[in-house]
């Protein structure tokens, strides 16, 4: 990015009113219209020694912080960058007596630069607005009492209290019976949220009905709105591939257009009889202004904080701007199937238990041991009949990747998990189980078959849309899914999915990743489950989808989700391609104008007037043009 000369922090809000600020600028502007003025308007003939004293005093109070970093630039080696361009060409102007021009040089480029630092604050303060909705004050009740506090000095266990209306400034578990809450602050979703009593509540929910309870399970810093704030702090930082390369290409391309100008100044001298040293170096002087490529790297990363900006607004944060250039280059879609295609809202349809236990024994085993994981189907058998009497809490639990749980319960070792677990453990199990289409969980205790738990998931009402959609916009459709393969090929084929593998542990979803990366495909993978996070990271673009779960996901993912509908998948694609689009239309832009005034500059048409508008007035138009990113709709 075009590095700024201004000392203040653009991720803070700026507490001084623009005009305290820009003092010295307005100051040096003000002299440089009053000069143009009496000299051009009311033609008064201002003596030369005056000119140049009141010149140099509007010179030095707008180009100070120029000349200052060319200096400190210069004496590292470093002679080719805009703040030296800038310096030797209104230095120049001063040389053959165009006073007010270097004066206007120097004075609209740092109006430009403040039009541009004011966009970029914006930028940032927009993005951080959209997702800080962190209240500073909650209700907490302590000894019977209610007290208002900060949020961060309510302690973990603590009881808040939730008016309607108002937002939770705090993770945590509902203690009321249940409560609807809008989470459009959280997932870019307005449709209100019905929580029960022990289920997750986060901050920057809002209570919408009645008064509720939560009971607090994170500190202040480490809610999961925090994290996502500090993702988005952070995406701000990560330059894209496009940045990166304009970065390149500045540092190739001032020293060539500081060649060219020596050249414009100089070779006529052999090739003209009448050569005028005073006019070539100002056309010279011409060009060193235009060259300068702030337009280019200033409107760009602000193209990208637009993008990251829309995005947030949507529920969908991604974590730089190279994130934003990745997800227009993918060509194939790999997900993940429970939470991502498919509600993973699951039901317990039947309880079948071997001979020697009853179906309500077998529950309550299941219970005990599935307590201890967040699956969906987890969840599933915990909310199935709560009339059953709990049993003794499972100790020793160790979840076995891609196959289940084993634990003990009541002083038995207990496997709850798929028919892998049961043939890892070499236990046998009767043939019927391999030919039941809906989701399983097996039960073994003590080394002994003891019954088995089918569950079902529904798949999500917009999933065989986006799927359409996607194969229309040539994407390839791939699910993969640690479910049985009955259940698998049964929701790709009333999806439409090209190709789908089910039985799969963690390494083996890398496996089929790693093929299509082999393929030379760009692939993005969406999944949602702490087991997804080795994929996630394989991917060209991992996607967390429900980004408020599996922290491992989350953390490992180039996008997240916000909320867990497939649909936010193509939007995250429009997204970056509209952001793509904005920041090649200002290329394009900025590059037209520079050549042509270039090329005017060195035949002579083009004034430093004209130079330092245009290079101004592309900076301003770039700029509009990034900033219209963020109030699009996708």
């Amino acid at each position: 990015m075009c590095e700024h000369h201004h000392d203040h922090n653009h991720t803070e809000i700026k507490e001084k009113p623009w005009w305290i600020e820009q003092k010295n600028l307005l100051i040096a502007l003000i002299i440089l219209l009053t000069l143009l003025l009496l000299e051009y308007a009311f033609r008064i003939i201002i003596a030369s020694y005056l000119k140049l004293i009141f010149s140099a005093v509007a010179y030095f109070l707008a180009g100070w912080p120029v000349i200052d970093l060319a200096v400190r630039k210069a004496s590292r080696g470093d002679f080719f960058n805009e703040f030296v361009l800038m310096t030797i060409a209104t230095i120049g102007a001063f040389l053959i007596g165009e006073y007010e021009e270097g004066v206007a040089v120097m004075v609209f480029y740092q109006i430009g630069e403040w039009f541009q630092d004011s966009a970029v604050d914006k930028a940032k303060r927009n993005i951080k607005a959209l997702l800080d909705v962190r209240p500073e004050e909650v209700t907490v009740i302590r000894d019977g009492k209610e007290l208002a506090v900060h949020p961060n000095q309510v302690a973990i266990d603590e009881i808040i209290r939730i008016k309607a209306g108002e937002k939770v400034a705090l993770d945590g578990i509902l203690s009321s019976d249940s409560a609807s809450f809008n989470t459009a602050a959280l997932t870019g979703e307005s449709k209100p949220d019905t929580k029960y009593k022990n289920e997750e509540v986060l901050a920057g929910m809002i209570n919408l009905e009645k008064v509720s309870l939560v009971q607090v399970r994170a500190a202040f810093k480490d809610s999961k709105l925090s994290r996502i704030l500090e993702m988005v702090q952070d995406a701000t930082a990560r330059k894209s591939q496009t940045q990166l390369f304009i970065s390149k290409f500045s540092k190739v391309y001032v020293p060539i257009v500081f060649g060219f100008a020596v050249a414009v100044c100089l070779l006529p001298a052999f090739f003209l009889d009448e050569y005028i040293f005073r006019e070539w170096f100002y056309r010279s002087l011409v060009f060193l202004v235009i060259s300068c490529p702030c337009a280019l790297v200033v409107s760009i990363p602000l193209g990208y904080f637009g993008g990251i900006g829309l995005a947030s607004r949507n529920g969908i944060l991604f974590k730089g701007g190279n994130f934003l250039d990745a997800i227009t280059t993918v060509d194939s879609i790999v997900m993940d199937k429970t939470g991502t295609l498919t509600k993973g809202v699951f039901e317990v349809r039947e309880v079948k238990s071997a001979q020697d236990i009853t179906p309500s024994e077998l529950l309550r085993y299941a219970k005990a041991i599935e307590s201890q994981s967040t699956h969906p189907i987890a969840k599933a058998v915990m909310r199935h009949d709560h009339n059953e009497e709990p049993v003794q809490p499972a100790e020793q639990v160790e979840e076995i990747a891609g196959h289940g749980l084993k634990g003990i319960v009541n002083g038995r070792e207990v496997l709850a998990g798929n028919a892998k677990l049961l043939e890892k453990f070499g236990i046998s199990y009767p043939a019927e189980i391999k030919s039941i289409v809906d989701s399983i969980v097996i039960l073994a205790i003590n080394q002994q078959y003891a019954g088995y738990i089918t569950v079902a998931d529904q798949i999500k009402d917009d999933a065989a849309e986006v799927i359409r959609k996607m194969k229309d916009s040539g994407l390839h459709t791939v699910m993969l899914s640690g479910d049985k393969s009955s259940v698998v090929n049964d929701v790709a084929q009333k999806l439409g999915i090209d190709e789908a593998y089910g039985n799969l542990l963690p390494e083996d979803k890398v496996k089929h990743v790693q093929a299509l990366l082999d393929q030379n495909r760009k692939v993005a993978f969406a999944g949602d489950g702490v087991n997804d996070a080795p994929v996630v990271a394989l991917a060209t673009v991992g996607i967390a989808m429900g980004g408020l779960g599996a922290d491992a996901t989350v953390e490992t993912a180039d996008v997240v989700i916000q909320n867990d509908e497939p649909r936010k998948i193509l939007a995250a694609i429009r997204i970056g391609k509209l952001t793509r689009n904005i920041v090649w239309q200002n290329i394009i832009l900025a590059l037209s104008v520079k050549i042509i005034v270039l090329i005017l500059g060195a035949g002579g048409v083009a004034t430093l007037w004209e130079a330092v508008i245009a290079d101004v007035g592309v900076a301003l138009a770039a700029i509009l043009n990034a900033v219209r990113v963020q109030r699009m709709k996708v």
